[in-house]
């Protein structure tokens, strides 16, 4: 984990952070991913139990889990981690709920009537990753807000493991979630099946739920033919950190991000020079005996880095271009330094905010922008499961007393016929 103090290499080293996915093996993932996609499309289940088989080592059939299977998951889990999963549900269902767009009526001086009005889709498929963990805290982060703009279906996939089975945690969620159809089948297959349509699968209007680079890359691939939430890279964390923060709390949360995936950045920005020292030795002492050790070693010595600036604007200047997923502040005043912050996925302030709140049940969504995307886009929600329609109603004095101006705008385009639509409708 690099320790830097140069402004002009900071700049470079999260520049190299944040297009760390950006290799010369996309081109070969992409002709991977477009071959796996053209054949679900064309032969359909036998194509998703094919690379299913190849990639995630088990036979799917029967790809569809029972409902009597999912409740089953429910009942049979610890009592303490139900009562979690409800809390989390009912946090996260009553933020969602305050995210739904109202429809609107303008009425015109002429009596014209102009509207927006919000629909869900109809139907919606969630990705939830296997792999390396279990995320029952996806399966909520996804179902609720679907299930509040009120998506009439809600369709889940999530990989099995060798045995071909689901984690019973993760379908407990989708149980509590209302989800009644979950298919045991995961990567670029499964997107190919939700946006394609197979035998046994429907064909979705939005698919959401984040996962590796093959998933990623199909949902790219797929995107036009289906809706998708967003093209979610590699985890990462921001902390911009003072010496009044505790470096065990920094330390610890750095590591919150790392053990996701080799892949996962976190970054220190600091006013303190100790403060970084201190941090470093906290991190490098913690990852000796903690469960996932080879990942955090990869993560933190590819993609950590800690930055010691030379005042909080200069921190404040880093963060924003690097945009993080997640930003937490720990200072002796987080708002005086929040009041700056422009680009951030989710913002956390204060030492009592660690980044886990928001992973599993604070309430806003834990589906956040990427790779610097959170410049000019935000987290996932209830409009995400919703499309708007534009609604116009003139009548003649309306039509009249702007068809002039249409006349002249459809004129300077060229458009001949845009204009004459209007003229002939006052020809008689």
């Amino acid at each position: 984990m690099k320790i830097i103090k140069s402004k002009k290499e900071a700049f470079q080293e999260l520049k190299r952070i944040s297009d760390r996915t950006n290799s010369e093996n996309n081109n070969k993932i992409n002709a991977i991913v477009e071959e796996i996609l053209h054949e679900v499309k064309n032969y359909g289940d036998i194509a998703v139990e094919k690379y299913t088989k190849k990639f995630d080592g088990f036979n799917p059939n029967p790809m569809l889990i029972s409902e009597n299977d999912l409740r089953d998951a429910w009942n049979e889990i610890d009592s303490n981690l139900k009562r979690s999963l409800e809390v989390a549900h009912s946090r996260i269902k009553k933020f969602h709920e305050k995210e739904i767009p109202s429809s609107f009526t303008i009425e015109g001086e002429h009596g014209e009537l102009v509207e927006r009005r919000w629909r869900p889709v109809k139907n919606a498929g969630i990705y939830v990753p296997g792999g390396r963990a279990a995320y029952p805290s996806t399966v909520l982060m996804n179902a609720i807000p679907a299930k509040v703009a009120g998506v009439e279906e809600i369709v889940m996939v999530s990989p099995g493991n060798k045995e071909g089975k689901i984690n019973k945690t993760v379908l407990a969620a989708a149980h509590l979630s209302g989800i009644k159809k979950v298919f045991r089948i995961g990567g670029a297959q499964a997107i190919g099946a939700l946006a394609f349509g197979t035998n046994q699968i429907k064909k979705v209007d939005v698919i959401s739920g984040p996962g590796n680079i093959y998933v990623t890359t199909a949902k790219k691939l797929i995107y036009g033919s289906t809706g998708i939430d967003s093209l979610a890279g590699p985890s990462e964390i921001l902390i911009i950190a003072d010496e009044s923060a505790q470096s065990k709390h920094i330390a610890s949360d750095l590591l919150a991000q790392a053990e996701h995936d080799p892949l996962a950045s976190s970054i220190l920005l600091t006013t303190s020079k100790d403060q970084a020292k201190k941090v470093l030795e906290e991190v490098y002492k913690k990852i000796d005996d903690h469960p996932r050790k080879e990942i955090c070693i990869q993560s933190i010595q590819n993609w950590g880095l800690i930055v010691i600036c030379e005042n909080y604007e200069s921190c404040i200047e880093l963060s924003n271009k690097f945009a993080p997923e997640h930003l937490e502040i720990l200072s002796c005043d987080p708002k005086k330094v929040l009041a700056g912050i422009e680009n951030a996925g989710a913002i956390f302030l204060g030492k009592w905010t660690p980044e886990a709140v928001g992973d599993y049940l604070a309430g806003p969504n834990h589906t956040l922008p990427t790779s610097g995307n959170s410049r000019f886009s935000g987290s996932l929600g209830v409009e995400t499961f919703m499309k708007n329609t534009s609604i116009i109603e003139f009548n003649e004095e309306s039509l009249k007393v702007n068809s002039f101006d249409i006349v002249n705008l459809a004129k300077s385009e060229g458009l001949h016929s845009h204009a004459n639509s209007v003229k002939i409708r006052f020809e008689d």
